[in-house]
Protein backbone atom coordinates (compact mmCIF):
# COMPACT_ATOMS: atom_id res chain seq x y z
CA UNK A 1 0.00 0.00 0.00
CA UNK A 2 1.41 3.10 -0.69
CA UNK A 3 2.74 5.71 2.02
CA UNK A 4 0.15 8.45 0.88
CA UNK A 5 -3.16 6.34 0.99
CA UNK A 6 -1.60 5.05 4.88
CA UNK A 7 -1.06 8.35 5.83
CA UNK A 8 -4.21 9.42 4.44
CA UNK A 9 -6.19 6.88 6.64
CA UNK A 10 -4.62 7.36 9.87
CA UNK A 11 -4.75 11.32 9.69
CA UNK A 12 -7.32 12.02 7.71
CA UNK A 13 -7.81 16.54 6.17
CA UNK A 14 -10.91 17.73 6.08
CA UNK A 15 -12.37 17.89 2.65
CA UNK A 16 -13.43 21.81 3.29
CA UNK A 17 -10.35 23.75 0.98
CA UNK A 18 -10.37 26.41 3.83
CA UNK A 19 -10.57 24.25 6.80
CA UNK A 20 -7.73 21.87 4.80
CA UNK A 21 -5.68 24.87 4.29
CA UNK A 22 -5.68 25.92 7.85
CA UNK A 23 -5.12 22.54 9.53
CA UNK A 24 -1.87 22.15 7.11
CA UNK A 25 -0.75 25.74 8.42
CA UNK A 26 -1.75 24.67 12.03
CA UNK A 27 0.86 21.56 11.63
CA UNK A 28 3.67 24.05 10.38
CA UNK A 29 3.32 26.03 13.50
CA UNK A 30 3.22 22.91 15.33
CA UNK A 31 6.43 22.17 13.76
CA UNK A 32 8.00 25.32 13.84
CA UNK A 33 7.35 25.74 17.89
CA UNK A 34 8.67 22.21 18.47
CA UNK A 35 12.39 23.02 16.73
CA UNK A 36 12.14 26.53 18.58
CA UNK A 37 11.54 24.94 22.30
CA UNK A 38 13.78 22.46 21.21
CA UNK A 39 16.76 24.39 19.84
CA UNK A 40 16.33 27.22 22.88
CA UNK A 41 16.25 24.31 25.28
CA UNK A 42 19.63 22.48 23.21
CA UNK A 43 21.48 26.08 23.05
CA UNK A 44 20.78 27.35 26.72
CA UNK A 45 20.62 30.74 26.16
CA UNK A 46 21.65 32.67 29.23
CA UNK A 47 21.15 29.73 31.55
CA UNK A 48 17.15 29.36 30.01
CA UNK A 49 17.00 25.51 30.00
CA UNK A 50 18.84 25.38 33.65
CA UNK A 51 16.40 28.34 34.83
CA UNK A 52 13.39 25.87 33.43
CA UNK A 53 15.08 22.34 35.07
CA UNK A 54 15.71 24.10 38.46
CA UNK A 55 12.24 24.88 39.43
CA UNK A 56 10.24 22.61 41.15
CA UNK A 57 7.77 21.81 38.93
CA UNK A 58 9.28 22.57 35.28
CA UNK A 59 6.42 20.82 33.21
CA UNK A 60 4.42 23.83 34.22
CA UNK A 61 7.47 25.98 32.60
CA UNK A 62 7.80 24.12 29.91
CA UNK A 63 3.96 23.73 28.85
CA UNK A 64 3.48 27.69 29.25
CA UNK A 65 6.71 28.13 26.89
CA UNK A 66 5.21 25.46 24.30
CA UNK A 67 1.83 27.10 24.22
CA UNK A 68 2.89 30.81 23.74
CA UNK A 69 5.10 30.03 21.24
CA UNK A 70 1.86 27.53 19.62
CA UNK A 71 -0.02 30.03 19.83
CA UNK A 72 2.20 32.96 18.30
CA UNK A 73 3.44 30.80 15.60
CA UNK A 74 0.61 28.64 14.31
CA UNK A 75 -1.95 31.86 14.61
CA UNK A 76 1.04 33.70 12.59
CA UNK A 77 1.06 30.68 9.87
CA UNK A 78 -2.98 30.28 9.45
CA UNK A 79 -2.85 34.72 9.18
CA UNK A 80 -0.23 34.67 6.25
CA UNK A 81 -1.81 31.60 4.10
CA UNK A 82 -5.35 33.17 4.65
CA UNK A 83 -3.42 37.22 4.00
CA UNK A 84 -1.71 35.05 1.16
CA UNK A 85 -5.11 33.76 -1.05
CA UNK A 86 -5.77 36.65 -2.85
CA UNK A 87 -1.72 37.21 -4.04
CA UNK A 88 -1.60 34.92 -7.36
CA UNK A 89 -0.41 37.16 -10.57
CA UNK A 90 -1.15 36.58 -13.97
CA UNK A 91 0.79 33.88 -16.53
CA UNK A 92 2.55 36.96 -17.89
CA UNK A 93 5.41 36.54 -15.49
CA UNK A 94 8.40 35.17 -17.33
CA UNK A 95 9.02 32.50 -14.09
CA UNK A 96 5.26 31.35 -14.15
CA UNK A 97 2.62 32.22 -11.46
CA UNK A 98 3.18 33.12 -7.77
CA UNK A 99 2.61 30.14 -5.59
CA UNK A 100 2.22 29.70 -1.91
CA UNK A 101 4.61 27.44 -0.57
CA UNK A 102 1.43 24.78 0.75
CA UNK A 103 0.45 24.81 -2.88
CA UNK A 104 3.52 23.42 -3.97
CA UNK A 105 3.91 20.94 -1.10
CA UNK A 106 0.32 20.13 -1.53
CA UNK A 107 1.15 19.41 -5.09
CA UNK A 108 3.97 17.17 -4.20
CA UNK A 109 2.06 15.33 -1.63
CA UNK A 110 -0.83 14.31 -4.88
CA UNK A 111 1.86 13.45 -7.58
Amino acid sequence: MPMRNRLAEQMPLPQAPLARLLAINLAIGAAVTLLLVGGLLALNPSGLRDLIFADRSPGIALALLLMSFFITFASMAMGTAIMGLGQHEADGNPRGPRRLAVEHLIRAIRR
